[in-house]
């Protein structure tokens, strides 16, 4: 059995503005945050993940699908990174258009993803096999959701900011 993990983050007292999401208008702000992100060292080898025992997954890969604990590129940049601000902003309401994840070639997509406490999340299962969906939360409520084939996109919302590594116990 192997597992994907995508990272969320539900993203208390932060404006969809903020996140750098579609928004109202939003009141002048002191200044703006840019930057990179790079990783000291050398990153870790990433291991391809065995798909034998899913070929309909397998066959959606012209290449071996690798962990992403650590995504780097050129100059030690680093993708699939959250910079989370947690003071600073008003509260916003949270966005009413769902974040999606879906689940293809046994991989849940995108591999990071932001949401605010109270944004919707829709999950879909893109492949012709079960999987089932297990956030691994610890401040919010846990849950693992079967979702066979062709089922419609399972819903959810946190109510509390943390960040939520989430897995499918069948692939």
């Amino acid at each position: 059995m192997h597992t994907r993990q995508l990272w969320s983050l539900a993203t208390a007292g932060l404006s969809a503005a903020a996140l750098g999401a579609a928004a109202a208008p939003a009141a002048p702000r002191a200044g703006g945050i840019t930057g990179t992100v790079t990783f000291t060292g050398t990153p870790p080898k990433m291991h391809p993940i065995d798909m034998a025992k899913e070929p309909t997954c397998a066959k959606q890969h012209e290449t071996p699908v690798l962990t992403e604990s650590v995504v780097s590129g050129p100059n030690s940049t680093l993708a699939n990174v959250v910079v989370y601000i947690s003071a600073g902003d008003t509260p916003g309401s949270a966005p009413k258009a769902a974040v999606h994840y879906e689940q293809k070639g046994c991989e849940y997509l995108p591999h990071v993803a932001v949401l605010q406490t109270g944004q919707p999340l829709e999950i879909a299962n893109s492949d012709q096999t079960s999987h089932n969906i297990h956030p691994l939360a610890k401040t919010n409520p846990e849950w693992n959701k079967s979702q066979p084939p062709g089922a419609p996109p399972l819903q959810a919302s946190y109510d509390k900011a943390e960040f939520i590594a989430v897995k499918c116990n069948v692939h």
